[in-house]
Order: C-alpha cells, then sequence, then structure tokens
C-alpha cells in the first residue's frame, strides 16, 4: 500500500492581489492533512472517500471515463489525467490502481473549514502516484504538476495554496504568468516544461519567529474562493484606477512583512497584518463585494482590543480569519470570547514540511 499526505494552508496576507502576477502573497501551511492511500488493481480502478460512494474509472483512446458524474471526484480524476500524460511521455506503461482519499481540513460532517482542501487532494494525489510509477518529484515539479491540473480545471486560480501543499512551511509567493504557462503547454512535451523557468514565479520560505503566536477561528460558514476571485475580476475592470492603487499597496505591505519575518520582528508583522486588513476592506468597498463578513469583523476586532492584529484569510466571505499575537500575550480569555459570538478555534499549527 502506497500512502502519502499534503497539508492545508492558510492565506496570511496577499489576498486578491495575488492572482494578478507579479503582485507576491505570505501564507502557511498547516497540520491538517488530506492523505492518500494507493494500491495496484486490475483492469481498472477505483477512487473511494469518507461519505462518498466509490467511483470506477478506466482508459480509453478518448482518455479517462468513469461511472460518476459527482464533481467532488473532477480533482483527483484530473491530477490523474495530468499525471499519467507526463508519466507516458516519460515512457513508462500505465497501470490500474484503486485510490482512497481522507480529509482532516473538514467537520465530521463533511463541511470545509476553507484550509484548500482542493489543493491539498491534488497534491496528495501527485505524490502518491510518483511513488506507484516510481517517479521522484522535487517541490518545484511538485507544484508545477498540480498547477497545471489546477489550472485545468479553473483559470481564475493564484496557485498559492498548491505552493503551501507542496512546499510546507511560511512562504513568501508570486504567481507565474499564465499565458505564458498554457501557450508552452501546448508546444512542449510536459517533462521539459516543469524543467522550464516559468516566468514570474517565485516561491520564498520565511523563518518564523520564535515569539510569533498565530491563531486561527473558524466562522462555520464555507465561502466559494473561486466565486469571489471571478467576481473581483468581474468588477475591478469597472474600476480599474482603485484596484491599481491597492495593487500597489499590497505589494508594499507584503513586502514589508516579508522583510519583519527575516528580522524576527513580530511587532512589524502585527503591523502589517492590520495594513492588509484595512486594504482589503477598502478594496472590497470600492468593488462593492463582502468579504468582511460581520462575523470576521467581530472575530479581528475582538482580536485587537486583546493586543493582536488579524483578519480574514483568503476570499473571505467565511471560512477562517487568521490572529497574530506575541508567544507570551494570554489569549484564552479572547478564545472564550470567539466562542460566546459563534467562532470556533481550531487548534492549528505551521506544519514545515516533511517527507512522507
Amino acid at each position: 500500500m502506497i500512502k502519502s499526505f499534503a497539508p492545508g494552508k492558510l492565506y496570511i496576507a496577499g489576498e486578491y492581489a495575488v492572482v494578478t502576477p507579479p503582485q507576491p502573497a505570505i501564507l502557511a501551511a498547516v497540520n491538517r492533512f488530506i492523505k492518500v492511500s494507493l494500491k495496484e488493481a486490475k483492469g481498472e480502478g477505483s477512487v473511494a472517500a469518507s461519505r462518498k460512494q466509490p467511483i470506477k474509472w478506466q482508459r480509453t483512446k478518448d482518455g479517462l471515463i468513469t461511472n460518476s458524474s459527482d464533481p467532488f471526484f473532477t480533482y483527483i480524476l484530473e491530477t490523474i489525467r495530468v499525471f499519467e500524460g507526463y508519466a507516458k511521455e516519460l515512457g513508462i506503461p500505465l497501470i490500474y490502481y484503486d485510490l482512497e482519499a481522507e480529509s482532516e481540513l473538514e467537520t465530521p460532517a463533511g463541511v470545509k473549514y476553507g484550509l484548500g482542501s482542493s489543493a491539498a487532494v491534488i497534491t496528495a494525489t501527485l505524490k502518491a502516484l510518483s511513488k506507484i510509477y516510481e517517479l521522484a518529484l522535487n517541490n518545484e515539479k511538485l507544484f508545477k504538476l498540480a498547477s497545471l491540473v489546477q489550472l485545468g480545471i479553473n483559470e481564475n486560480t493564484s496557485c498559492g495554496d498548491l505552493a503551501a501543499s507542496a512546499y510546507g512551511g511560511w512562504l513568501k509567493y508570486t504567481k507565474f504568468f499564465k499565458a505564458w504557462v498554457l501557450r508552452k503547454k501546448e508546444d512542449l512535451p510536459l517533462p521539459e516544461l516543469l524543467e522550464k523557468e516559468w516566468p514570474g514565479l517565485s516561491i520564498e520560505h520565511l523563518k518564523e519567529p520564535p515569539n510569533l503566536k498565530l491563531l486561527v477561528g473558524w466562522t462555520g460558514k464555507p465561502a466559494s474562493s473561486l466565486g469571489l476571485v471571478s467576481k473581483m475580476k468581474e468588477r475591478k475592470a469597472a474600476d480599474s484606477a482603485a484596484f491599481a492603487d491597492f495593487l500597489s499597496q499590497s505589494k508594499e505591505c507584503v513586502r514589508q512583512m516579508a522583510a519583519a519575518f527575516k528580522n524576527g520582528d513580530v511587532a512589524e508583522i502585527q503591523r502589517q497584518l492590520k495594513i492588509n486588513r484595512q486594504l482589503l476592506l477598502k478594496l472590497s468597498n470600492d468593488l462593492e463585494m463582502e468579504m468582511e463578513t460581520p462575523l470576521l469583523k467581530k472575530f479581528s476586532d475582538l482580536a485587537e482590543k486583546q493586543g493582536g492584529s488579524a483578519k480574514f484569510s483568503g476570499a473571505g466571505g467565511g471560512d477562517c480569519g487568521i490572529a497574530v499575537f506575541k508567544k507570551a500575550d494570554k489569549t484564552d480569555d479572547l478564545i472564550h470570547k470567539w466562542s460566546k459570538i459563534g467562532i470556533t478555534h481550531l487548534p492549528l499549527e505551521v506544519y514545515e514540511g516533511a517527507d512522507d
């Protein structure tokens, strides 16, 4: 039995800007995972997951065929398709296998926390496939293959969540130029495309200051990141000046936050987090979109009253909020206050990454 896993993620700063290269963002991988297991099969493959009917799949000259139209399995099947195209171009014979996925990125009832489950399932599946086919993937190739999978499903993506799942730890991330990748994808064999330097792409590890404390609160309301990003792209055209101003200020904010990580300066990280929150609030007002819901506002305001800095994580509209404190700060009372307004504290830690 082959086993692999990949972590979920949290956006710390740079949301919305990061979909427009070369705008940077800061993310962190977290210690909850998608776990994937594989075993070789004969004649056909299968995919199973909690609370889902297992599906069967086979290959034809037209590609993978399956007995299910459940969109849940789209990410896994697209990952299989892309990876097997890569293996085939390397001259490796294809086999069938049974795949099972298990998620720690949702409640027992199946409600997602907003920790990047789609990215984690793509990454964990690629890692498992690389093992069963005995094709070593370093972090860079893993990320690039995962990006091709995600772009094949929806092009309105930053792919930052994939970077967190592939590399782990705290990251400063800048997206590649999508048009170049999509054009070269048509012109080059996949193994050659993975070896190329992707214009714009930058993934840099940041060291966590030893006196930093990260808290995560969950609203209980799932949000659609792709839906919100798509809406933002529609509306920014109507107010391009406001969006250009947002991009410029977000870039400087992330630059200074990354420098604060390198200097171990938690107070400056907190200051830049507050700035990023205000930039996103102004953007949401300019574009008439609700990113910081009333509950997320209460979450952040309570954290600030306690001496920390806080904001929503990711696209907003629900899911999670993050708060940054100094390690010595007392936060039990804050967590209790969050609970009273319907915010669930998620006891997450940053996952620095390790071979599985």
